[in-house]
């Protein structure tokens, strides 16, 4: 075995220093052509879709009265108040309202008299919800001309 490898060693050798003592040659590398051109195009197209979900609240309630001719019939013009929750998308909210069922009863001063009354509320939470859903595809193409001579 130890023949083996003393063969390959002196062959790793010998094949060594042949390579070292040929000589190097080398061609010039001469292009033949005159002219050219090289034409290249690259298409890219894109889809992009989304979703928008706006959402607007009302953080507090509106309650008023006014008018001519009238009165209520209670000590206090705000009714008490009651608790509300709504949940959306997994999303919760909770926020107060006013109690219309408790609100004061009104009436004419001089009943047939001449008289004006309006009573207006908006309530918390949510005044307006928007769901936009739209898809955009874009598509871009390049051309590439190199024109080149010697």
């Amino acid at each position: 075995m130890n023949r083996l490898y003393e063969s390959i060693g002196l062959g790793l050798i010998l094949g060594t220093i042949h390579g070292l003592l040929q000589p190097v040659g080398a061609v010039p590398v001469v292009p033949n052509f005159t002219q050219g051109s090289m034409t290249s195009t690259t298409e890219t197209k894109t889809k992009v879709s989304e979703v928008i979900n706006s959402i607007n609240y009302n953080t507090g309630y509106q309650y008023s009265v006014t008018g001519t001719g009238v009165e209520m019939d209670g000590s206090s013009i705000s009714p008490g108040t009651t608790s509300t929750s709504n949940t959306i998308d997994g999303v919760t909210s909770t926020w107060t309202n006013l109690d219309l069922n408790n609100r004061p009863n009104w009436k004419q001063t001089t009943p047939g008299a001449a008289f004006q009354f309006t009573e207006t509320y908006q309530g918390a939470g949510i005044s307006n919800q928007t769901i936009i859903e739209r898809t955009t595809e874009l598509e871009s193409i390049t051309t590439t001309t190199s024109i080149f001579t010697q």
